[in-house]
């Protein structure tokens, strides 16, 4: 004897994520909307941060990394353009606070992947390392601002370096 087990409409996940695709589609749209005909002090500051939530929130629903990286990104960005105007910051701070929260959002990406779907994106600590290099040598600066100075005029050879790494191995066909 076989039971039948049918799966309602609502509960089918195509559905589900349909769904979910309309309410955030509506959410983008509204918040979209209200930022042209309402003006708020600080609206501007939330604009990033609110498309940001859909996107993660949105993506978690979905399990669909793709809107966890536009999530992630603008995070980074609302966060550290957010901090910029909140924080009593001067000289090369400004950009370094910046730069950390945009290593952030990068960040984010890799944590909500390895979390919510079945595939993490390691690919994410790249560019938020580099950021987070650059962003604390912005903060801490003294040497460090001299150590960006010069990685910042030696990563050309260091790529064709590299380049030459792999037409040699190519060469040899390894």
């Amino acid at each position: 004897m076989r039971l039948k087990v049918e799966q309602t409409e609502a509960s089918c996940p195509a559905k589900r994520n349909r769904i979910v695709t309309g309410i955030a589609l509506i959410a983008l749209g509204g918040l979209a909307l209200v930022s042209q005909f309402v003006q708020l002090p600080g609206m501007g500051m939330l604009v990033l941060p609110g498309l940001s939530l859909i996107f993660i929130v949105w993506g978690i629903a979905v399990r669909e990394a793709g809107l966890m990286i536009p999530g992630g990104i603008l995070g980074g960005i609302g966060t550290g353009m957010y901090l910029m105007d909140v924080l009593p910051l001067e000289g090369t701070a400004e950009p370094g606070v910046f730069m950390l929260a945009f290593a952030g959002g990068f960040g984010l990406i890799t944590l909500l992947t390895a979390v919510f779907t079945d595939e993490t994106h390691w690919w994410a600590l790249w560019p938020a390392g580099i950021m987070a290099f650059i962003g604390a040598g912005l903060l801490i600066g003294g040497v460090a601002l001299n150590l960006l100075n010069l990685v910042g005029k030696l990563w050309p050879v260091a790529l064709i370096l590299f380049g030459i790494l792999l037409v040699i191995r190519d060469q040899r066909g390894q």
